[in-house]
């Protein structure tokens, strides 16, 4: 009895996922997910936005198993099996397991400036894609749910999964690399769901797709047309993903459309104004915040990342916490996420100071300027 399961996706339409991957799905650390808008403070600005971390995982999933099944249809010689295949469909699944409330704005605007404490050198050099891989092994083990009876191979094929998440990196300690014929052979599959070659994957497909259609702008980029032109050919001794040059207008289109959603929408100045008022009320709630964790071990809104149970239930809703609380020790924050609700944004963040040039550096430049213009008009003449 096939165990799969049809997702109807706004973007793609009809999904069907193995059974393995609903089965991650249907845990809590996947379900979390449901809570952590896709856009960070960006449904602030836009009304549309309001899709969240949850289907985008899907939508990657979706689109990472349709391009290793295309790579295998029309090159057979990549000998690319249904391990291969099964796995990458499930770091397109998991590769967003890490991030915390509203996404970006939790790694990059509020854990960055959280004071050193007993983290340690955790706090700065923290990433979201290493807490995918945390949270990834967290819901291996909380919901007993052993990828062998999936005919995996462990500890290869989850080695290459936290890879495919985190980026390939060499063993410690002189010891054997269990995926190094993978590498060697198969090195465009870790390509696939985050390229750190060419940038170009199946996360900004799906993105770039679903921003677009939340936010109401247009996609000029076509992810299908790019599949079905990609192939796999080796550059320099490694096997890369390639487009066929016919496709360069396909990608122009990929990458401008990164930057109109880049410039009208997450750096948007009202949009970066309500993330900056965010970041603040979490830094001033932060040991306010009380989050159970492993062993009833209490940890707060920073400190939650160094314990998957307690980051598990960290999601957007601290900021509803806050907003609703009447303990006198939030009241600075809440003062800030009233202030997000009734639209009186902070008005003034910042200033940049242009470098002075000397004044006699202008007068040379103006003069060499003048010079060879003379002597154009002279060579014309």
């Amino acid at each position: 009895m096939d165990d799969s399961k049809v997702f109807n996706d706004p973007i793609h339409g009809t999904v069907k996922l193995d059974p393995l991957l609903i089965k991650i799905i249907d845990t809590p650390q996947f379900q979390r997910l449901r809570n952590i808008k896709q856009l960070g403070g960006g449904y602030f600005v836009y009304p549309g936005a309001s899709h969240n971390r949850f289907e985008h995982s899907i939508g990657v999933a979706h689109l990472a198993g349709q391009l290793v099944e295309a790579l295998r249809a029309r090159q057979p010689e990549l000998n690319i099996d249904d391990r291969d295949v099964l796995c990458v469909k499930i770091a397109g699944l998991c590769h967003d397991l890490g991030h915390g409330p509203f996404s970006h704005l939790y790694d990059q605007m509020f854990i960055p400036k959280v004071p050193p404490g007993p983290l340690g050198d955790k706090m700065a050099k923290w990433k979201h894609e290493e807490a995918s891989v945390e949270m990834f092994d967290h819901l291996l083990e909380s919901n007993n749910l052993k990828l062998v009876d999936y005919q995996l191979k462990l500890p290869k094929d989850l080695d290459f999964i936290k890879e495919m998440i985190i980026g390939p990196k060499d063993p410690e300690g002189g010891q054997e690399d269990p995926n190094a014929d993978r590498k060697e052979k198969k090195s465009f599959l870790y390509e696939i769901v985050a390229n750190k070659w060419s940038g170009i994957d199946v996360d900004k497909f799906d993105y770039f797709a679903r921003d677009c259609h939340h936010l109401g702008m247009k996609n000029n980029f076509d992810h299908l047309r790019f599949i079905q032109f990609a192939r796999v050919c080796e550059v320099e001794g490694l096997k890369h993903i390639c487009s066929r040059d016919k496709e360069v207008n396909n990608l122009y289109d990929m990458f401008y459309t990164r930057n109109c959603l880049h410039r009208r929408a997450y750096q948007h100045r009202v949009n970066k104004i309500i993330e900056y008022m965010i970041a603040e009320a979490f830094l001033k709630a932060d040991k306010h915040i009380q989050i159970i964790g492993s062993q009833g071990q209490e940890y707060t809104l920073s400190t939650a990342i160094g314990d998957m149970e307690a980051y598990t239930k960290l999601t957007d809703h601290v900021f509803e916490q806050i907003l609703n609380s009447s303990a006198v020790e939030l009241a600075e924050a809440k003062k800030i996420l009233e202030r997000i609700i009734s639209r009186d944004h902070y008005r003034f963040l910042g200033e940049i100071k242009p470098r002075q040039v000397p004044t006699k550096v202008c007068i040379n430049v103006f003069v060499y300027l003048y010079q060879i213009t003379r002597w154009i008009t002279a060579y014309i003449w």
